[in-house]
């Protein structure tokens, strides 16, 4: 008979310890722990699908004789998913999606489900009823005919069922709410979550099933249990946003395509819809002069261009020491930006609290958003807005050098395309790299100070700073 004994794991790291601790000494994270109640007997085969075992056998194989299949992808319909999976579903590959509660997870893949290539596809519901879904379906304008349904969270009974069936496509959603008795009797809990993700992972390989599994957040903005999940499957993927109806899905992992992609869609009433015209979503239109502290920055993701605003202002601290406060570009950056500036131009920033702020909600990572975050910092440090229908782009080094940056002609190409007459980046020896652009307007710099003498000609002010120094 079965042996049950309580173990506390780490929510964080999946650190297991025998008494229950204030702080994981793994990670270092307080109240972390959760307390577990395990099977001690042998669970490896007790509820696994007997089918697998007689079906799939595995043995060494040698690469070069191996043979692979010629369709190795099949679409998922929306041309935004394919981008960020890096070029669409790929067979047998597990995918984890997670994001904040409405933010529109399952509402996205219903829509692949509809519209994807696969010839047999499964929606594992542990949430919702039958009835829900058919009614959200019917709501959206879906293919009802190609989605099939089906409401069970109990791990046995749903790899019996995949192991009959063999679908090209499963959705399991929620993977809180599948439970198997091996890992205790409660849905959603470190062990659970684990020892059932683990199951619906090999099954899914064995099958060479595209496996897509929702994980929900916590109250940090991270998958629940993350660390314990990730490793597992092939590709994970987050809602990064879900102000003014845009949802974006960046890669955090993915075996088969780059991390740097991401997918720009609005919410409507027939679902998520990939954005019209990406590359303009995050500019603000405006027909008079920008105001100070806004820069226009050429970003790079993936094989993408796009242009973005940025936005700061400095008002002076109102405590015995400054802060910054930006979520959308990494505070660190901020700082070290607003160091340069102090050293190189000799504006003081010391006394300063920072404001940062990217127009849409887009999450900024590339170092190609240096140059524009120096230039919006310097305007709404000195009260003086940029030349109109600027956009630049480049990286800074402490020395206060501008920086070659990657793909700076797709850059250029796409500001000029968007309608900016004037583009500042570092300066380019090769400007054979620019044929083709037809763009006139580009102005090079070596250092943060010529960037500023030349965006800003008059550049005598009260805090001493002139470009003539």
């Amino acid at each position: 008979m079965a042996k049950e004994k309580t173990v506390y794991i780490c929510s964080e790291c999946n650190n297991t310890e025998q008494n229950w601790l204030g702080r994981c000494p793994q990670c270092g994270k307080w109240n972390s722990f959760v307390e577990e109640r395990i099977s001690t007997k042998e669970s490896g085969s007790s509820n696994r699908s007997k089918n697998i075992v007689n079906t799939v056998t595995n043995s060494p194989q040698n690469l070069k004789t191996m043979r692979i299949q010629q369709e190795l992808r099949f679409s998922s319909g929306i041309s935004e998913v394919d981008k960020v999976l890096g070029g669409g579903i790929m067979k047998g590959s597990t995918v984890l999606i997670g994001g904040e509660p409405g933010i529109g997870k399952s509402t996205l893949l219903l829509q692949v489900m509809s519209d994807s290539g696969a010839k047999k596809a499964l929606y594992i519901s542990g949430e919702e009823s039958a009835n829900q879904i058919k009614l959200r379906a019917e709501r959206l304008g879906l293919k009802l005919d190609k989605i099939t349904v089906l409401c069970e969270t109990r791990l046995h009974k749903l790899l019996n069922i995949l192991t009959k069936e063999k679908f090209d496509l499963v959705i399991v959603d929620s993977i809180q709410t599948v439970v198997s008795d091996d890992a205790g009797p409660i849905a959603g809990t470190v062990n659970q979550i684990k020892y059932c993700s683990m199951e619906l992972v090999d099954i899914a390989k064995a099958l060479e099933t595209s496996l897509f599994i929702i994980g929900h957040v916590t109250k940090e903005g991270v998958l629940a249990g993350p660390k314990i999940i990730e490793h597992l499957v092939d590709t994970v993927l987050y809602f990064d946003h879900a102000e003014t109806g845009v949802r974006i899905i960046r890669a955090g992992k993915n075996r088969f395509g780059s991390v740097d992609e991401i997918g720009i869609f609005t919410m409507t009433e027939k679902g998520l819809k990939p954005a019209v015209q990406p590359e303009s979503f995050f500019l603000e239109k405006r027909d008079g002069d920008i105001p100070a502290g806004v820069a226009a920055a050429a970003v790079f993701e993936g094989t993408r261009t796009f242009m973005v605003e940025i936005q700061a202002l400095t008002v002076p601290a109102k405590s015995g020491y400054t802060r910054v406060y930006s979520d959308k570009i990494d505070s660190a950056r901020v700082s070290r930006i607003s160091a340069i500036l102090e050293k190189h131009i000799g504006l003081r920033f010391s006394d300063q609290d920072i404001y940062i702020n990217v127009a849409g909600g887009i999450r900024l990572l590339e170092v190609g958003i240096e140059l524009p975050l120096s230039l919006a910092l310097y305007s709404a440090r000195t009260g003086k807005p940029l030349i109109k229908l600027l956009s630049s782009a480049g990286e800074l080094s402490l020395a206060g050098e501008v920086r070659r940056i990657g793909h700076l002609d797709k850059r250029i190409s796409t500001a000029e395309k968007m309608g900016f007459k004037r583009f500042l980046g570092p300066k380019v020896q090769e400007f054979d790299a620019f044929s083709g652009t037809a763009y006139g307007g580009f102005t090079s710099c070596n250092n943060i100070r010529e960037a500023i003498q030349t965006m800003f000609p008059d550049n005598t002010d009260s805090r001493g700073f002139n470009s003539k120094d």
